[in-house]
């Protein structure tokens, strides 16, 4: 039998190989060399023990070393050849899977994963990404500015259009279904998508700015592709996916479709894996999986909103991947998430410009209306672009004055 140890702290990482971080809290009475020695063994080629099938040339050129551990934090490098090219479901469930369930840790956290180049050009990546995303929408360096549909859920398709389309003539980019919106008795896909459409083409006439409507095409994988088209027919230019309740090899088969569709990417449910601190996968991991599946927007957090999300994790976030690549190119960073005008300049000044804002309720929930609401939203960010505070830039602007009285200026 051919005994084989994983850890080794001489190794330095080769360029075709995938580095993986780890939190890990070993079970009581299990060292932190084990636990790692435990990881590396279960995510590759080992078991529970030593195999007589094990054969001394698999061991050499497949086996991973953790070349790390300092203190709750390990590193462990995985031969390319460990994965499939192209594959995010086998790499999820090699470096993602089996190891949650062993008895020698108590908590297991993926904190972040480094690719190789090798394995980066396996896939698609974004297809427009900002570059492409500001160019559809004729937008060069200002913030893009959204909304989403409310309520949630409740509109019938002519009513969802209406609203859409008010929140296009008050100065929204975008407008997108909401995540639990896919095709209902109440609202079906196929006239939601069609009468929304018409708006969006009324509302470019009459403001003379492009406009863009993101349907949820989020439904099983062969449904939701049978979707994307009908966007596409329609003469859409985008479609939205729950990529996480979707799944990533339903994500993979929307980008290989090709449509030349835009996609945005929900993260509905990732709080299940990425809240808990020492524990789960976190946000940046799916982050990066994401870029490499080949979204063109993602939500990222809004650091100043309602949902969980410090400064650093979301700048993390962000940097990942939106940092420069040979072949991918940069998601658009998503901010959504209890804003509103009044949270725009804190926003700005912490993000930058290349962000697309979100606002559903700080939007919609404004006193005079939908229209009202996307005009002060407008109003926010002309302010902070131009550097006056919004309390100020108010005073010859009512829309934004009222959503300052009714949600503050922070």
């Amino acid at each position: 039998m051919t005994k084989i140890s994983y850890v080794d702290k001489k190794h330095s990482p080769k360029k075709n190989e995938l580095v993986v971080e780890f939190k890990v809290k070993p079970a009581k009475g299990i060292s932190m060399e084990r636990a790692a020695e435990e990881i590396a063994k279960e995510s590759s080629i080992g078991t529970w023990t030593d195999l007589a099938t094990m054969k001394p040339r698999i061991a050499k050129k497949l086996k991973p070393s953790v070349f790390s551990i300092k203190g709750n934090t390990i590193q462990i490098a995985y031969p390319l050849e460990l994965f499939e090219a192209g594959s995010i479901p086998q790499l999820l469930s090699s470096i993602a899977g089996n190891i949650y369930g062993m008895k020698y840790l108590e908590r297991l956290r993926l904190e972040n994963i480094s690719f190789s180049a090798a394995f980066v050009n396996s896939f698609n990546g974004p297809k427009f990404g900002i570059k492409g995303v500001r160019k559809t929408l004729g937008i060069k360096d200002r913030p893009l500015v959204g909304t989403i549909v409310k309520p949630k859920v409740g509109l019938n398709e002519k009513e969802h259009a209406k609203v859409a389309y008010n929140a296009w003539l008050g100065g929204c980019d975008l407008v997108k279904d909401d995540e639990n919106l896919t095709s209902m008795k109440f609202n079906s896909f196929k006239k939601r998508v069609t009468e929304t459409l018409k708006m969006r083409d009324k509302s470019e006439e009459e403001t003379g700015e492009k406009k863009a409507y993101m349907p949820n095409v989020t439904a099983e994988t062969n449904e939701m592709l049978r979707r994307a088209k009908f966007v596409k027919q329609q003469g859409g230019r985008y479609v939205m996916i729950d990529i996480l309740t979707a799944g990533w090899a339903a994500l993979q088969s929307l980008r290989e479709a090709d449509l030349g569709l835009i996609i945005h990417a929900h993260r509905a449910g990732h709080a299940a894996l990425t809240r808990i601190p020492d524990y789960g996968i976190s946000m940046l991991s799916i982050a990066k999986l994401a870029r490499l599946a080949g979204v063109d927007q993602l939500h990222v957090g809004a650091i100043v909103g309602k949902m969980h999300g410090s400064e650093k994790e979301v700048k993390g976030i962000v940097k990942g991947i939106t940092e420069k690549s040979s072949h991918l190119k940069s998601v658009f960073p998503v901010c959504s998430g209890g804003l509103h005008p009044g949270k725009v300049e804190a926003l700005l000044k912490i993000l930058g410009t290349d962000i697309i804002i979100q606002a559903g309720g700080g939007i919609h929930g404004h006193k005079k209306g939908t229209i009202a609401g996307a005009k002060a939203m407008r109003q926010a960010v002309e302010a902070a672009l131009q550097g006056i505070p919004a309390k100020d830039y108010a005073l010859m602007h009512k829309e934004l004055a009222i959503a300052l009285k009714q949600w503050g200026a922070k």
